[in-house]
């Protein structure tokens, strides 16, 4: 949905994930919420009664929905879809994002979780939820893609942990290789996953 055709409750959402993975929870007020949605002020009250934890989980589920509708995209991308392939896709997003625009922003799925997971309550349930809608298409695209089902799950999750583990060194270092580095050490494991066809 371009930025234009959404309505101020969508525009709050998006411009509180585009916060949370530049600033964090902590530093993501409200006011700016509204201010970079472009959003009356008091608007945030009416659509967000819940106030900001609510604020931020529905960015947190967001975040999780768009990761996971973007492995059909990858993969729809991919000439030879491989496991592999898909996961150099999902690492390219970061790649592509920090040579253009620096290395500002992570993902607020793991900003929210560093900061509220141990807090408990409902952001934590909101961040775990937020995974789920992505592991959950990443494990189904890699059973169609050959993986048993049985181990589908695990390598899901095997993929999103060193994504995000990369995401956090490469912003660290300021550098690109830790994402090029999980890439070129993660691919073949994923692939020698896949069971050929009798």
């Amino acid at each position: 949905m371009s930025e234009a055709r959404r309505g101020p409750r969508e525009r709050m959402v998006f411009s509180a994930a585009q916060l949370i993975r530049r600033d964090g929870v902590a530093a993501t007020g409200l006011r700016e919420v509204a201010a970079h949605a472009g959003a009356p002020r008091g608007s945030l009250q009416h659509y967000f009664p819940g106030g900001k934890e609510q604020l931020v989980n529905e960015a947190v589920a967001w975040a999780g929905r768009y990761a996971g509708k973007r492995i059909a995209r990858f993969l729809a991308g991919l000439e030879e879809p491989t496991p592999s392939g898909l996961f150099a896709a999902m690492a390219a997003q970061w790649t592509d994002e920090y040579a253009a625009d620096g290395f500002a922003a992570g993902c607020p799925v793991a900003a929210a979780t560093v900061e509220c997971a141990s807090a408990g309550g409902s952001t934590r349930e909101a961040v775990a939820a937020a995974f789920a809608l992505w592991r959950n298409p990443l494990a189904d695209a890699l059973t169609d893609l050959g993986v048993p089902a049985a181990r589908a799950a695990s390598l899901a999750t095997l993929m999103i942990s060193t994504l995000e583990g990369a995401i956090l060194l490469a912003r660290a270092a300021q550098d690109t290789a830790p994402l090029t580095t999980a890439v070129r050490e993660l691919g073949p494991l994923l692939d020698a996953a896949v069971v050929p066809v009798r």
